[in-house]
């Protein structure tokens, strides 16, 4: 049978769930908002799974998804569903606050990974960035926002050559899939018989950039290859993107917290971070942001395990709070993160 592992990700099911211990959880213990979620996320399992004729087995990691699978279990028309459904499934709930440090960790060296993370989201989608496409135009702007031509995406599904390179983006180390870029560009550069010149050793953004340009002017090249192009631009984007030096940072800081945890008491960790928190006035580019820091707590605090309690904890504890609190009061402008936090 297939399997289907399924993490609950409406924003409303994140958070950890308020009142009764996790043995008394049922629907009717949570709060409204969150019971009419977990309602509309069974009506769309169960939507999906009669799309896939599929017959589910069901079952959970963590409160919050024994609820929904409990409710998915007893749903009337998914029951109805299950008696002529021909195809077998194992569904696998999982509730994601059950591992946060995996989804605020900074996780290898993945191109992929990076462009949806760094590049501003297309509107009305959730997995998919938009790729600023002004550098195939005569249009001279300074303006990183400029809206008067209409942003590229990643999803290329009708191009063949653009689709190889995504997946080469997902499974590649970044200097290879870069080396991948641009193979393709300087493939679909030769079928159209632009004058490109191949060069060896590393890819710097620029050079991908000089590519690109050959298919500016030329209409007929960038009708036949649009769906690459709008790839590699992401790619200059991304490598161009001040948040890829910090995506860095934030992985050298996990790698080295994951290595010296065993040997730092917590109160060490903690007072390191201290040493990094700066006001808005005192911070360059290269430093972490108030938001940076709460990502790198939620992290320390979800792989240290279990912490000891004590005098020297608490000292510590406290001393980051106020560094913390200092630094969001000092922001000119909060982002909305910070605004919904406060």
């Amino acid at each position: 049978s297939a399997e289907l592992c399924l993490l609950p990700a409406l924003a409303a099911l994140l958070p950890p769930l308020p009142g009764p211990g996790p043995a008394e959880v049922g629907l009717g213990t949570l709060p409204t908002e969150l019971r009419a979620a977990v309602r509309e996320l069974v009506g769309d399992l169960d939507s999906l799974f009669t799309a896939l004729g599929l017959r589910e087995e069901s079952f959970a990691v963590g409160s919050l998804s024994r609820v929904v699978a409990a409710e998915l279990a007893s749903y009337a028309p998914a029951r109805n569903r299950r008696r002529t459904a021909t195809n077998k499934a194992s569904v696998i709930f999982v509730d994601r606050t059950l591992d946060l440090a995996g989804a605020v960790g900074h996780h290898g060296d993945n191109l992929a990974e990076k462009i949806l993370s760094v590049l501003p989201k297309l509107p009305g989608h959730k997995t998919d960035v938009m790729v600023n496409m002004v550098e195939l135009t005569a249009l001279q702007t300074t303006d990183e926002t400029c809206s008067i031509i209409a942003p590229g995406c990643l999803a290329q599904p009708n191009d063949p050559s653009a689709k190889a390179l995504w997946e080469s983006f997902m499974n590649l180390k970044q200097k290879e899939a870069v080396m991948e870029a641009r193979r393709h560009l300087v493939e679909a550069a030769s079928r159209e018989n632009l004058p490109i010149k191949m060069s060896m050793g590393r890819v710097t953004p620029e050079q991908l950039s000089s590519y690109i340009q050959l298919f500016r002017n030329n209409l007929k090249a960038l009708e036949n290859h649009c769906g690459l192009l709008q790839l590699v631009l992401a790619t200059v984007q991304t490598l161009k993107h001040p948040q890829t030096s910090k995506w860095d940072n934030f992985l050298a800081f996990e790698r080295l917290l994951l290595q010296t945890i065993g040997e730092s008491e917590m109160p060490n960790v903690l007072n390191q971070l201290l040493q990094m928190i700066k006001s808005y006035n005192k911070r360059t580019k290269d430093d972490y942001a108030c938001e940076d820091f709460l990502v790198l707590l939620i992290y320390i605090y979800s792989v240290v395990g279990e912490i000891k309690c004590g005098k020297e904890m608490d000292t510590a504890e406290e001393e980051v709070k106020k560094a913390l609190v200092k630094a969001i009061c000092d922001e000119p402008e909060l982002s909305p993160l910070l605004q919904k936090i406060t």
